[in-house]
């Protein structure tokens, strides 16, 4: 079988990575692709956006299954578009995705569905928002309620600064049309975990725990990002809490969805927030997430392909991915001016001296320019390791990110913080 992955960041490395490995696929193919596809598969120079292109590739080479990465082209329809030419593709279709190009799509389908999350006010015009944040009280949270790259989202402490980030979104129009209409909701308290399930639209399968760190900084400081590292499992996520956002949340939504005739195939990611046991909604992508999609990948004995096909099939029931049981851990390495306009041509030494230390280097922006590997955005790359424990994995990363060579590179030194400082207080009681 023919794979063709969509995309160009450290995630659709890692699913070609993975896919190649099965025994099945015969060939992978990357649109367009990085300098790390280009080693597990053919990169082909088509954009994302260019659905037609796509399509007409996908047919000529004779693809057995298409894996879109990212989300904007799912918002753009591309699923819809290779079904109607009978391609199998792995997403759902442009009316699905909606949960993830409007944020509040996504609210109305919570609230019909009965499913968990914070207070909140769609807001069509400035002066409707300004009354949202009065409403609310502080803190408060002003989403764009569009795709804006996983940065739309502002999270406020005072009236002022929620109103400046209603200027910054809706006026200035800093993420363009995204922020043609603004979601301003309550800000919730809590713990942020990541919850990846498949769905063939009626079952629903969760994937294994995985947390990622959102803000640049060590400690959670600075401003949030695309992520900046994670680890997989997330100890956060208890059995039982893994029953009640089955209960409260996966399922209802799908059913919900279904009811509205979307039967939604794919990655169904929920970014939720836990206090005190109890789960709330912040967001969903229909994606995997990244870097989450990285230490997944890295721990997932199962067979991807065998797994894309239940989901594509209708026959998700009765299925249990098997996971290694180690952990995994992540650390992203990002461009000098990341989340702002990211320093790009900067030479990258060191990679293969990383994959020595038992780690994997996964590629998001980079390019090969004069036979050299060199960075091409904002997050660059992904170190992730595997570890008889999490503490093992997170050395382990942090010893591949230390021999490589990327001038002025940005990264944290406490991925896995939470985890790590959780299982030490419980070894000192």
């Amino acid at each position: 079988m023919r794979v063709l992955v969509i995309g160009s960041g450290a995630r659709e490395h890692a699913l070609a990575w993975k896919l190649r490995q099965s025994p099945r696929v015969s060939a992978v193919f990357c649109a367009p692709g990085n300098a790390g596809t280009a080693t597990v598969a053919e990169n082909v120079d088509i954009a994302p956006e260019r659905i037609d292109t796509l399509r007409d590739f996908a047919r000529a080479k004779e693809i057995g299954i298409t894996v879109v990465g990212p989300e904007q082209p799912l918002v753009l329809g591309i699923a819809d578009g290779f079904e109607r030419d009978g391609l199998r593709v792995f997403g759902p279709t442009r009316a699905g995705a909606e949960l993830e190009g409007s944020k509040a799509f996504t609210k109305e389908v919570l609230r019909r569905a009965g499913a968990p999350t914070a207070r909140y006010h769609v807001c069509d015009d400035a002066a409707a928002a300004y009354r949202a944040i009065d409403a609310l009280g502080t803190p408060v949270v002003v989403k764009a309620d569009g795709l804006a790259a996983g940065k739309g989202v502002v999270v406020c402490a005072s009236a002022g600064e929620a109103r400046a980030a209603v200027d910054q979104l809706m006026t200035r129009r800093i993420f363009g049309d995204a922020g043609r209409r603004l979601v301003v909701e309550e800000c919730l308290r809590g713990e942020e975990l990541s919850f990846m399930a498949l769905t063939d639209g009626v079952s629903v399968v969760p994937l294994a725990s995985s947390q990622d760190h959102k803000r640049l900084r060590d400690g959670d400081l600075g401003p949030n990002t695309g992520g900046m590292g994670a680890y997989s499992p997330a100890p956060l996520l208890t059995p039982a809490l893994e029953a009640r956002v089955m209960e409260t949340i996966m399922r209802p939504v799908i059913a919900e969805l279904r009811r509205s005739g979307i039967v939604y195939r794919g990655v169904l990611y929920a970014g939720l927030m836990v206090d005190d046991g109890a789960p709330s909604v912040l967001e969903f992508n229909v994606r995997f997430g990244d870097p989450e999609c990285q230490v997944l990948m890295l721990r997932l004995r199962s067979d991807l392909v065998e797994l894309i096909e239940a989901v594509l099939g209708g026959g998700l029931a009765g299925c249990v991915p098997e996971w290694d049981p180690r952990p995994s851990a992540g650390v992203v390495l990002a461009a000098p001016g990341y989340p702002g306009p990211p320093e790009t041509g900067t030479p990258i030494g060191g990679l293969d001296a990383a994959a020595e230390a038992e780690c994997v280097v996964f590629h998001a922006a980079t390019a090969r320019h004069d036979g050299r590997v060199v960075s091409s955005g904002g997050r660059v790359l992904t170190v992730a390791a595997l570890g008889d424990d999490l503490a093992t994995a997170v050395a382990r990363a942090y010893a591949g990110v230390a021999r490589i060579d990327f001038a002025g590179a940005q990264y944290r030194r406490d991925i896995g913080h939470r985890a790590l400082g959780a299982a030490a207080r419980e070894e000192s009681t």
